[in-house]
């Protein structure tokens, strides 16, 4: 709220008698003589004079001609202020032009602008009356308030208002008004006057706070700006991040001598934590196929990922055995996945085509659904997950396929996928999908087709709408 400060107020004996109007007169003090109220009826009549003579016609309307004229001063000068709010991207202009303006629409001397920042009060603007007039100089004017700002560094809103309206000293009447942005004070907006007759009307009190709600929507447009510009600064940096993600994924899926392959990872957001490759070993006589996830998604996920990826290549490239490999992995990676408080799941496995052996190794990552004559079973070893132990021992296993054969791996982004209702769709329903799936003999990529659409139609949201990643790998012996 606007309000007079009480150094330099106005009182009505400081207002000549013909300058007071009668519904200011106190009823307590006045009211009892007829006399005095005659008396102010011709000290009233006495000041529309014009050089010894009454108002005439002509006066009146030059009166009413010069009142238009301000109307229309203050209306362009506000409507200038709302162009500059449009027009200027630099809010440092923007804020210049509020002292200058909040003065001329309130007729006063002069202006200042102090904007609350973190680090502490701080003159923004300043508009000052020209030099020496009505004893005021510009100088005068921002050493008071810079004094003032000092002065009360952890001081109070109102102790502000005193102090500041203390420096310019007591014949310089100080109003002052909050700049009020989402209900947070923001700054104090001031207009100063040594004029003895200056009175704070409620029409100046009104065009004072209309600038100060212009230079809130002007501070808070700019902040708003930022942050946009931070956000499309960081999609631009997501959108490579994704972009690098994507590259590493597999563009093709490869082609494995006795298996038809399909695969698909879809992503909660542009960069995701799961992850699967397809390796060549020894020339291509074995394959190496791994699934993993990491803690967590987005970029800290995405990040992890790419790391793993380009370790594990470089431990499968020695030619040890998956469990091996696992254990590997989990000594390069420990340091880091500690620091970082993430940890990794992997399903680690390698194919031998002539052999059609498949071994493979678990780091506390789900299971792989093998379905084999009718019916779904799970492959599995016992480990640890990576990050977890420094030393940690992976167990091995291996299985030899059969024509007919399907075998899946998968993420906890599809098993945990939830409906509407809060279920999760669960490796039942996953497990149900693939027996249909498979029953009706269905080649590798029509049943990951299937099984991406049997989760989507069980949430009821969009293929971009789910809540964690969600990735599929589908071997099928043929």
């Amino acid at each position: 709220m606007s309000y007079p400060l009480p150094l330099g107020q106005i009182t009505p004996t400081q207002i000549p008698p013909s300058q007071i109007p009668l519904s200011q007169v106190s009823s307590g003090q006045n009211s009892s003589s007829e006399q005095n109220k005659t008396q102010i009826r011709e000290q009233l009549n006495e000041s529309l004079k014009v050089r010894d003579r009454r108002l005439t016609p002509n006066d009146l309307r030059e009166l009413l001609r010069r009142f238009s004229q301000e109307q229309t001063k203050i209306q362009e000068l506000l409507g200038f202020l709302g162009f500059a709010l449009r027009s200027f991207n630099n809010l440092n202009q923007f804020l210049e032009l509020i002292p200058l303006v909040a003065s001329r629409v309130t007729y006063t001397d002069g202006g200042a602008l102090i904007l609350f920042k973190n680090s502490g009060a701080r003159l923004e603007s300043i508009h000052c009356p020209v030099e020496g007039r009505n004893g005021i100089s510009c100088k005068q004017v921002k050493m008071a308030i810079e004094q003032a700002l000092q002065a009360s560094l952890n001081g109070s809103q109102a102790m502000l208002d005193q102090i500041v309206s203390h420096h310019l000293g007591a014949d310089v009447h100080l109003f002052g008004t909050s700049i009020l942005v989402k209900n947070s004070v923001r700054g104090r907006l001031y207009v100063f006057s040594r004029a003895p007759n200056y009175t704070w009307s409620e029409t100046r009190q009104k065009l004072m706070r209309l600038v100060a709600d212009q230079t809130a929507v002007g501070i808070e447009n700019n902040a708003l700006a930022g942050e946009l510009i931070k956000k499309e600064r960081q999609d631009r940096e997501l959108e490579i991040g994704a972009e690098i993600q994507r590259q590493l994924l597999p563009r093709t899926n490869p082609n494995i001598p006795g298996l038809d392959v399909a695969a698909r990872c879809h992503t909660a957001n542009r960069v995701g934590g799961d992850y699967y490759d397809f390796i060549p070993v020894s020339k291509c006589d074995r394959w190496g196929i791994v699934i993993g996830d990491v803690m967590g998604k987005g970029v800290p996920a995405g990040l992890i990922m790419t790391m793993t990826r380009g370790m594990l290549r470089a431990e499968v490239l020695n030619g040890h055995t998956p469990g091996k490999i696992l254990s590997h992995l989990n000594e390069a990676m420990y340091e880091d996945l500690e620091k970082s408080h993430r940890f990794l799941t992997m399903f680690y496995s390698e194919y031998d085509p002539n052999s059609q052996i498949l071994s493979f190794s678990n780091a506390a990552h789900l299971p792989l659904l093998l379905w084999r004559s009718q019916k779904v079973q799970t492959l599995d070893t016992l480990g640890a997950l990576i990050g977890l132990e420094p030393d940690s021992e992976f167990e091995e296993s291996e299985i030899r396929l059969q024509t007919g054969d399907v075998l899946l791996y998968y993420t906890d982004g599809i098993t945990e996928a939830v409906n509407q209702m809060g279920d999760r769709f669960d490796e039942d329903n996953l497990r149900s999908c693939l027996q249909i799936a498979c029953h009706n003999q269905l080649n590798a990529q029509q049943i990951l087709d299937y099984l991406f659409e049997q989760v989507q139609t069980f949430t009821g949201r969009s293929r971009n709408s789910h809540q964690d990643d969600m990735t599929l790998v589908l071997l099928r012996v043929e």
